[in-house]
């Protein structure tokens, strides 16, 4: 048979020797690039990858029994907001009698190399990614064998067929930086995650509406920028608190960013909320037990974890669902980090 007929008999499906054929390789060289072994080279790895992808190349059957493993990748998994994102993530797996493999994020919030062929050797139910993200590539090849993937708060923007759930944070830094108006604030500080991640800046542009609706200036050096860790917090607050007209709140778009300010604070002698009113963002648990407890936004963290891994167990069989975006309200939690400045 030739080229043009085994696509004429196969026109959206090609079985695996016909793309070996394709390839002009052996279908056991094709098989290595399947299940992500080593022993085939870049070029050739590559090539075979696209003809998978573009003959339609089915990995499972409808005969096949499932996996009962769910793979996740996540971005600073020792941190509050990773650590309980994997625990709920671990609770629904359990309820449903599935396993799952937890892996880290480099610090570019993408898997570490040979990720992505391990995966494919342990052929998963599906992929949950927590601020993490792939290239098109790695997406590519996750969907050449029909693995699905969700994304928990995404660190870019993701692909249009990879279902994401995140959270509303636009609404969470208005409501933040609302709260510090309402309180007679003016001068509000604030310090932000990554220029590169959605969440930084969604919840920076609506710091910046409130002040703007409130019709208070967006001063320059009022913003500071960080990666969400609590040393930039630190930072942050040192250098906010050290200028020569200091603001009275600060805004820190994490609880990890806001405990870092407390740090700041003590250090320089001042309290809170008496010298400067501090609000949070993600309300982890550690948020309460600060000293004083946090006002912070919420976020619906395990919520969101757990709507992802049911979608992820459902996308299999209902692969229409691979279009959806869920985000999730936030809302506003006011604790004794915040009061009304000294003179007003």
């Amino acid at each position: 048979m030739s080229d043009g007929e085994a696509m004429t008999a196969h026109p959206s499906r090609a079985t695996l020797a016909e793309v070996a054929q394709l390839a002009q390789v052996s279908v056991a060289t094709v098989s290595k690039v399947l299940n992500g072994r080593s022993g085939v080279s870049a070029d050739t790895r590559d090539r075979v990858e696209a003809l998978l992808s573009e003959r339609h190349y089915n990995r499972r059957s409808a005969s096949q029994t499932a996996s009962t493993l769910i793979d996740v990748l996540c971005y600073e998994i020792d941190s509050p907001f990773g650590a309980a994102a994997i625990a709920s993530i671990e609770r629904v797996s359990r309820e449903q009698r599935m396993g799952m493999v937890v892996s880290a994020a480099n610090d570019d919030h993408r898997p570490p190399s040979g990720w992505v062929d391990d995966v494919l050797r342990r052929q998963p139910l599906g992929v949950v990614l927590v601020a993490s993200e792939l290239d098109a590539k790695d997406l590519q090849r996750l969907r050449s064998r029909r693995i699905p993937l969700v994304v928990i708060d995404p660190y870019g923007s993701p692909a249009s067929d990879a279902p994401s759930i995140g959270s509303a944070d636009w609404n969470g830094g208005f409501l933040a930086t609302q709260h510090l108006i309402e309180l007679s604030h003016t001068d509000i500080a604030i310090i932000t995650g990554p220029d590169s991640m959605m969440a930084s800046t969604a919840r920076l542009s609506g710091y910046r509406a409130a002040l703007d609706g409130a019709h208070l200036p967006i001063r320059p050096e009022y913003i500071r920028s960080g990666r969400f860790h609590h040393a930039d917090g630190v930072q942050g607050g040192l250098d906010l608190l050290g200028l020569p007209a200091p603001p009275t709140a600060i805004f820190a778009t994490s609880d990890l960013h806001a405990l870092g300010v407390y740090e700041a604070v003590r250090s320089l002698g001042k309290t809170i909320p008496k010298d400067v009113s501090v609000v949070g963002y993600d309300d982890l648990a550690i948020a309460k037990w600060a000293g004083p407890p946090l006002t912070t936004v919420h976020v619906p963290l395990t919520t969101m974890a757990e709507q992802a891994t049911h979608l992820v167990t459902r996308l299999r069989d209902e692969p229409e669902l691979a279009f959806s975006r869920v985000e999730l309200a936030t809302s506003l939690v006011v604790r004794e980090s915040t009061a009304p400045p000294i003179a007003a």
